[in-house]
């Protein structure tokens, strides 16, 4: 007798297959058979009859790290039939943490169930926390440098390099899987070439990953593609380019070159691929308008800078000089923290600027400074024509760039992204609907193609042996329900998902079951 047989469905195996008909039979944490099992019994069967099943999705970019030990159900990402999630991205992990290192500010004024400091002390943390999705953990490099070096824009000393070395070797001992760069964020942005080699070239060294958020994703777009690139060719880490974009219609044109760049690489001596969410507006602080001498020295300098009249005239004039009035027009304000702010949330920043009787760029200031630096922004700047592009390249595989949320409890107070709801199955309705690959390449891109990209070698495919990492959907109603006026909204067509043999969705429902396990 099986524990679960899956019956009626048609699988697609996550390898790119087509879908066949077939039941799957699963036993403890493994699938043991694949075919017709019409008399074989299951201690509890699933019908799948007019649905497709596959293995469960992989988020290779999320932001989850510490969320997972407040909200360890996960549901936002488990009713997007995600089973595993990578962690760690854009420099920031929730471990280690050392010397000046504090966690981004999303992060940092939840409650937590106990402290950590260390990546196996994270570890144990969570799976104490017993979350429902798997974990893959990456190091952030801001993590790893503003506990060494901290926030000033200088390069490491020989003895703090050795430290920095020394503690991404620890994190990798302790079970992360690679580091990740965020260098369009302080402290990361002070880093020079050399250090990311030399910090990479250790993670080559153990088969891990590089995954980057590029020095840019705008007019310089070309030049942080070529030093990713060289990174990996200089070091011979396996290098992942985060959320491949290029931001601000000026900059549409560049992604071609960019896609060419990376195919050339690929076809070279690079191992290089890329994940993307299927959105054309990005997300993250609304400060990260600021000019790098802005952001030097940390948070309480930032606010020191606002509250000081020289500085912060200098600043709005940094911000005038360097956007046209026309680019706040693409920023729609997303989390606040100060009350008074909360109003303002999902408005376009113009709007918001008039409600406050300010200008756009004095909204900003106002805004970071009355919200401590914890406002979140959309930034609508994305060609839906890229994006397409994008999605098609076979070593582009999905990533959500975003944490778990939950409509109640601690983590519904945020205003999110809607794609920490939504990625998944939206890039599945693309597919339906014939907007971009087949279904079968779409599972591929979000099943096996990252489960060879983070060496999860018994994860990703429909396949004997394999774990059980198992999705139902129904083709016809499987869609995204949030948006960017109301982000808090399950997606839909998430019928059964199976963790390591266990149900956590049962007929669109949280079972509240979970069996997640750091990988």
């Amino acid at each position: 007798m099986f524990d679960v047989v899956i019956r009626g469905g048609r699988v697609l195996n996550g390898a790119g297959s087509e879908p066949r008909r077939a039941d799957v039979g699963v036993r403890r944490d493994l699938i043991e058979a694949l075919g017709s099992l019409t008399d074989v019994p299951g201690r509890l069967t699933i019908d799948a009859g007019g649905k497709i099943v596959c293995p469960g999705f992989i988020d290779v970019h999320s932001h989850s790290d510490t969320y997972l030990l407040i909200e360890p159900g996960a549901d936002s990402k488990m009713l997007q039939g995600v089973t595993t999630e990578v962690v760690g991205n854009c420099g920031a992990s929730a471990a280690p943490l050392a010397g000046e290192y504090r966690l981004p500010s999303d992060w940092r004024d939840k409650p937590y169930p106990a402290g950590w400091s260390s990546v196996a002390e994270y570890r144990a943390l969570l799976e104490q926390a017993r979350p429902a999705p798997n974990v893959v953990l990456l190091v952030g490099h801001n993590t790893l440098r503003a506990g060494v070096v901290g926030y000033e824009d200088r390069a490491p000393t020989p003895k703090e390099m050795k430290a920095m070395i020394a503690r991404l070797e620890q994190a990798l001992g302790e079970g992360a899987r690679g580091f990740s760069t965020g260098l369009i964020y302080a402290p990361g942005m002070f880093a020079g070439y050399d250090e990311i080699v030399r910090l990479a070239a250790v993670v080559a060294a153990c088969n891990g990953v590089y995954a980057s958020h590029m020095r840019s994703e705008s007019n310089h777009l070309l030049e942080a593609v070529a030093e990713t690139l060289e990174v990996g060719r200089k070091s011979g880490v396996r290098v992942q380019i985060s959320h491949l974009k290029a931001a601000g219609p000026a900059n549409w044109g560049l992604m071609d070159r960019a896609l060419e760049a990376v195919r050339a690489a690929r076809a070279g001596s690079v191992d290089v691929a890329a994940d993307r969410y299927p959105y054309t507006s990005s997300c993250t602080d609304l400060d990260i308008v600021f000019p790098a001498w802005a952001q030097e020295g940390g948070r309480d300098a930032v606010l020191a800078r606002l509250a000081d009249a020289g500085s912060r005239r200098r600043l709005r004039d940094d911000l005038c000089r360097s956007r046209p009035e026309a680019y706040w027009q693409s920023v729609t304000i997303g989390a606040t923290y100060h009350p008074d702010n909360s109003a303002l949330r999902g408005l376009p920043l113009p709007e918001a600027a008039r409600r406050l009787g300010m200008e756009p760029v004095d909204a900003v200031l106002h805004l970071a400074e009355t919200d401590g630096l914890r406002t979140g922004a959309f930034f609508a700047g994305m060609s839906e024509d890229n994006m397409l592009k994008v999605l098609a390249e076979p070593y582009v595989m999905i990533g959500s760039d975003a944490s778990l949320r939950r409509p109640s409890g601690p983590l519904a107070r945020d205003y999110p992204h809607p794609r920490a709801y939504g990625a998944f199955p939206r890039f599945l309705r693309m597919s339906l609907d014939g907007r971009t690959v087949t279904l079968a390449e779409a599972v591929r891109k979000m099943t096996s193609l990252p489960a060879s990209r983070f060496d999860l070698a018994d994860r990703g495919s429909l396949r004997t042996g394999m774990k059980a990492d198992i999705l139902v959907f129904d083709p016809a109603t499987v869609r995204d329900k949030a948006t960017y006026a109301n982000p808090h909204c399950f997606a839909e067509g998430i019928a059964h998902v199976l963790v390591n043999g266990v149900p956590t969705v049962r007929n669109g429902r949280i079972t509240g079951r979970r069996a997640g396990r750091f990988l």
